[in-house]
């Protein structure tokens, strides 16, 4: 297989180009519902996420032909835990891969690529100039809040509220401040061991479902969703328990959905979000809408996106770990996943 390695605002979204064959399912729900219902899905997430081929802290996205009529080219994405229907960073990975590597006509100064996710087309327009992609700007999916104002009994922390909102797959909400915390560098380990003991405990409370698309169901993560000298900052936990390294697209259309949902935003204005290592998304309420008679927004995010490698990944014969290396060092709870 051919994977290209790419980071939006720090966060790494490594592509396969090439060698493999796309997942059985006429449109990318299926395809989503096979690669995390089937022992064959799970064995190729495995393959392509665990060590020696891959790593805790990053994405592997699968490029594939679209399914919807109207869409360039599809994309899914692969982490420890499970497939996910949509990430607002890889699918800036995406884009840019796209038209850097030539696979999409590049048109000066802009190019607009339309990606076929489970979550449903995502435009992205990218700006582009003297041969390179330069900035992607995402029409992300329409966003809602699931439920507000929840709290939740976790082991060793007490009492924490929460939201549930979706914003291309499911979050918990939760405020930093009133368990000590601050999203900063020095407090990395700390949010990311404290939001996935949270995260479990949601988990095993609550499982959302889209009310339009099935197959993106459950809690796929928890964002933090706190406050920094330059404006709001957020810091998603993914399982097996690290940080995203970028301001999180999904995550920051979620927040979108709340922050409008509370009355704190109107359409046409921006929130500037900055994520731990100070990377910035800008994220526009363009609209409001209705998902299965539920008020929702219009988010449009913006990132920039760099190519850093290539390489061919493959599979020795001889090779005693197949599927690939987990230890609870690093993968926690995942290691036998």
């Amino acid at each position: 297989m051919t994977a290209i390695g790419v980071h939006a605002e720090g966060e790494i979204g490594r592509i396969v180009t090439g060698g493999l064959l796309p997942p059985p399912g006429r449109t990318m729900q299926e395809r989503l519902a096979w690669l995390n219902g089937t022992e064959e899905g799970a064995r190729l997430r495995r393959f392509l996420t665990s060590e020696p081929r891959g790593w805790p802290a990053m994405s592997t996205n699968l490029l594939l032909p679209p399914c919807e009529p109207g869409t360039d080219a599809a994309f899914v994405i692969l982490q420890p835990d499970a497939a996910h229907a949509m990430s607002g960073s890889n699918a800036i990975c995406t884009a840019t891969a796209l038209l850097e590597l030539g696979t999409v006509a590049m048109r000066e100064p802009e190019t607009v690529v339309t990606l076929d996710t489970a979550a449903g087309p995502v435009r992205a327009r990218v700006a582009c100039g003297e041969g390179r992609a330069r900035r992607v700007t995402l029409d992300m999916p329409a966003s809602f809040v699931e439920a507000d104002g929840l709290a939740l009994e976790v082991e060793g922390l007490g009492r924490v509220e929460l939201a549930i909102a979706f914003g291309g797959v499911f979050y918990a909400l939760v405020d930093p401040a009133p368990l000590g915390l601050s999203i900063e560098p020095a407090s990395a380990r700390r949010l990311a061991e404290t939001g996935a003991r949270i995260l479990e405990a949601a988990r095993r409370r609550w499982e959302p479902v889209h009310p339009e698309r099935p197959a993106i169901l459950g809690l796929a993560y928890l964002m933090w969703c706190g406050e920094g000298p330059e404006g709001p900052r957020n810091a998603t936990v993914l399982l097996p328990g690290r940080l995203d390294r970028s301001p999180c697209g999904t995550g920051s259309s979620a927040r979108l959905a709340l922050e409008w949902s509370r009355g704190r935003i109107r359409p046409g204005e921006t929130r500037f979000f900055r994520s731990t290592i100070g990377t910035r998304f800008d994220a526009e309420l363009v609209g409001t809408a209705e998902v299965a008679g539920r008020p929702a927004v219009l988010p449009r995010l913006s990132g920039r996106a760099w190519l850093y490698s290539i390489e061919q990944l493959g599979l020795d014969p001889e090779d005693p770990f197949p599927e690939g290396i987990r230890l609870a060092d690093l993968w926690g709870g995942l290691a036998e996943r």
